[in-house]
């Protein structure tokens, strides 16, 4: 049974794969223009589509709109029942059909060429109702679905989601989109949280652990223990001139039998790492995987405002 599931599952691979290959073979002068005519509108993208197609059309919005291109999606069935006001004067209505001949693109189409919008049709059927409208096509075209009976929409919508990739690619590279821009449409995620957020914005008030040099052990393990950041800051005269963390602490026990009488500047280790709070909060964990460390001295120019700790980093999502 195994091999037989196998076996059904490569041959869909396969159909899907050979088929988004052909694509190659339909791109013609249009596919330069259809971008030319984006980068240049003043108006939006609109996407339509019907079933299967119009989940594609979704997804096309979404990297469009990710990627620098404003974009809205309409459902084909939507439109014909209220939904036409979205589309603006300006606006580029992409219609995507495997047949271009359903009943609702046979009304909706009339109606958007009506109104002088351009029409770009993403389409497998060379003869079919909406190429014959269309101002531009993208040929989406494949021999067969992956369905075994020829019926259920597979290769089909892989052909237009792989045209409609494209298209988005193409726009992106033509606008010179570059990571930064990417993260400032993304800036809940993993990019975005890279290039955006700063040492500062992970700093909490109240934990900015600091002890006197010459304040006495019992005091720095409190210190340490009520921040909870595994260390603190040493200063005299307002001035960072050491750090003590859990692991002086224990190097200190190990190393004397009576440590009550020491003082912070007897265990501390002088030039901490510090690091200014504009600084990007990801070049701190490259800082500390340089050093081997997890805490690192946060300054506002020369004033000592808090510490950083890896953990904060990694619950922030920067790492």
């Amino acid at each position: 049974m195994k091999s037989t599931v196998r076996q059904i599952i490569q041959q869909a691979i396969l159909t899907e794969g050979d088929a988004v290959k052909r694509l190659v073979e339909f791109l013609d002068d249009s596919i330069e223009k259809i971008v030319s005519e984006i980068l240049t509108s003043k108006g939006r993208v609109i996407a339509t589509g019907i079933g299967k197609s119009a989940i594609i059309a979704q997804k096309f919005v979404a990297t469009l709109n990710s990627t620098g291109t404003p974009a809205v999606f309409m459902h084909a069935a939507d439109a014909i029942h209220g939904d036409l006001g979205v589309i603006l004067p300006d606006d580029i209505v992409f219609c995507l059909s495997k047949s271009g001949n359903t009943p609702e693109i046979k009304v909706l189409v009339p109606i958007i060429k009506h109104n002088g919008n351009k029409l770009v049709a993403v389409v497998s059927e060379r003869n079919s109702y909406l190429v014959n409208h269309a101002d531009y096509v993208v040929w989406a075209t494949v021999e067969r679905e992956a369905c075994p009976n020829n019926l259920a929409p597979t290769t089909s919508t892989t052909a237009q989601l792989v045209m409609c990739d494209a298209i988005a690619i193409a726009l992106l590279y033509m606008r010179g989109f570059t990571a930064e821009d990417f993260a400032r449409y993304h800036p809940g995620g993993t990019l975005g949280r890279k290039l955006y957020m700063r040492v500062a914005d992970l700093l909490e008030k109240d934990r900015a652990p600091q002890v006197s040099i010459n304040d006495d052990i019992k005091r720095v393990i409190l210190e340490i223990s009520a921040k909870r950041l595994g260390a603190t800051a040493v200063l005299e005269h307002n001035k960072v001139v050491g750090i003590i963390t859990d692991g002086d602490l224990r190097r200190m026990i190990e190393r004397n039998e009576q440590f009550t009488n020491l003082k912070a500047k007897d265990i501390m280790s002088v030039n901490p790492k510090t690091i200014q709070k504009d600084e990007l909060a990801i070049n701190a964990f490259y800082m500390m995987e340089k050093h081997k460390i997890t805490q690192l001295i946060v300054m506002d120019d020369h004033q000592y405002v808090g510490m950083i700790h890896l953990h904060d980093l990694f619950h922030a999502g920067i790492v």
